[in-house]
């Protein structure tokens, strides 16, 4: 089994978009296209505009997933 180490970032949250999905601004002026984690989900944790998060990053920067809500 290949263990790929995810890079973990905080960003904030700039904009909800549909499917559950979320425009994340990241260090410097970067911004990534992320989802919540399945936990995230099952115990119907909010997400909201202007919200700090500690997300993981795929390795190409551009995807992540949100793993906390700050």
């Amino acid at each position: 089994m290949i263990d790929k180490k995810k890079e973990t970032v905080e960003g904030i949250i700039i904009e909800a978009l549909p499917s559950a999905t979320f425009k994340v601004r990241i260090a410097g002026s970067e911004e990534v296209l992320a989802y919540p984690a399945g936990k995230m989900r099952m115990h119907f944790i909010k997400i909201l505009p202007g919200d700090r998060v500690l997300m993981e990053l795929s390795p190409d920067r551009r995807r992540g997933r949100i793993i906390r809500r700050l």
